[in-house]
């Protein structure tokens, strides 16, 4: 078992011990039984999502008999629209067989008010701890207990129009901040109004946490996102001050936009840039788009921001025999792969063969296993579920008024909210 370690921005060992009164919801209750319906709660409905899905949903149908597959998704950003139809049925103690989350510290609200249930034992038993990451493992672990099955690792990465870029004469990857607001403007004065492609507050988290994360390393960016996190450290300001620069080269209608809505923007050769999740490249599969590039935001080149799929046990499931099932589909190497291929990640697990994916697949493959890696609030392997609201709305206000001061306060609140010592 490798011995590398997935740090989140809030470490699952320490949040353990942690009271998140206020973050969290009540715990459902139910009685379990066994056969038949088995709902999946995700908010993978189209394009490369779902053909993972259906790459899943294969596996399970072949290795679960008895059992049927109810797809219960739901679209919208990053799950926000599902997590919110979630919390309503928790709160009636009417819980899916299973439901999909992000890793790390976006788990522990579910854990801590006892909506979900442990797998340690399951994860024994299926050989789990074998082939997966021991530092992945320690990050879906609570109090020595393991709460979720991950599917993949997905990474934040820069995307560019290479068509768009090479008309504006840009034919270097931009090694600084400074380097990529120069190629910004060179974009601009190619007559490209609007050179970066944004969407909504989600996205726009996952640009200001990268420029954190160049400006201040691995470190320094991680401790902003504990209790005691520095956020009038000069050094913010003036990370703040170049994401601020930097959104102003974005497209205007931001905030009325999905992920997917920006990506249109990309391929459509509108925009120069897109700082996206690698579902990107499955999406440009699923389009037959093949004019891309890509690159880690300028500056976090020794660092690995990830993000994993994950699945777990609620408390209350009514078919429990049948989530389980689903569970193990997800982590064995036939269901990993099934999905990845199509997803655009890579594997959770450590034992498969880079040979089985194309080429931007084996790149990530290859730096998951090398990186430092640095976990994301934007998609909840660094912030729990309030926090990651309480940030998105600051982040949201900011997107409309530009004040810096009001996004510190905001921001910072929320980290010392719900965060660590």
């Amino acid at each position: 078992m490798s011995n590398r370690k997935l740090t989140p921005l809030v470490a699952a060992a320490t949040l353990a011990a942690v009271s998140l009164t206020g973050c969290a919801a009540s715990a459902p209750q139910g009685t379990a039984e066994t056969g038949g319906d088995v709902e999946i709660f995700t908010w993978w409905t189209s394009g490369s999502e779902k053909a993972g899905l259906d790459g899943l949903v294969d596996v399970f149908d072949r290795d679960c008999e008895g059992e049927s597959f109810i797809n219960a998704a739901i679209a919208g950003g990053t799950g926000s629209n599902a997590k919110q139809v979630l919390a309503s049925r928790m709160q009636q103690n009417d819980p899916p067989e299973s439901f999909l989350m992000h890793a790390g510290a976006e788990a522990y609200d579910y854990i801590l008010s006892g909506q979900v249930q442990p797998l340690t034992e399951q994860y024994e038993e299926w050989g789990l701890n074998d082939v997966m990451p021991e530092g992945l493992i320690d990050a879906l672990t609570v109090d020595g207990e393991v709460y979720s099955v991950p599917v993949n690792i997905h990474r934040i990465m820069l995307w560019g129009n290479g068509t768009v870029l090479a008309d504006a004469g840009i034919t270097d990857a931009p090694a600084s901040v400074d380097d990529f607001i120069a190629n910004l403007e060179a974009l601009r004065a190619a007559g490209i109004e609007s050179p970066l492609a944004v969407g909504v507050d989600w996205t726009q988290l996952e640009l200001m946490e990268s420029v954190l994360l160049s400006e201040l390393g691995v470190e320094d960016f991680s401790a902003l996102w504990t209790k005691g996190g520095d956020w009038s450290d000069p050094r913010v300001m003036a990370a703040l001050e170049d994401y601020k620069t930097i959104l102003s080269y974005s497209n205007p209608d931001r905030d009325s936009l999905d992920w997917t809505d920006a990506e249109k923007r990309l391929t459509g050769g509108q925009a120069g840039y897109q700082l996206m999740g690698d579902w990107q490249v499955g999406e440009f599969a699923a389009e037959g788009y093949t004019d891309f590039t890509y690159q880690a935001f300028p500056g976090t080149e020794d660092a690995y921001q990830w993000v994993s799929d994950s699945f777990v046990l609620p408390t209350g499931a009514k078919n429990e025999a049948g989530a389980l099932c689903w569970l193990e589909v997800l982590g064995s190497a036939d269901g990993q792969k099934a999905f990845n291929i199509e997803k655009g990640s890579i594997p959770a697990r450590t034992d498969a063969d880079p040979a089985d994916y194309p080429e931007y697949q084996q790149s990530s493959i290859k730096d998951f296993a090398t990186l430092e890696p640095v976990g994301s609030c934007a998609n909840g392997s660094g912030c729990t579920l309030g926090q990651t609201s309480a940030v998105n709305s600051a982040v949201g206000k900011f997107s409309v008024d530009g004040d810096l001061e009001s996004l510190v306060a905001g921001v910072s609140a929320a980290a010392k909210e719900c965060g660590t010592e």
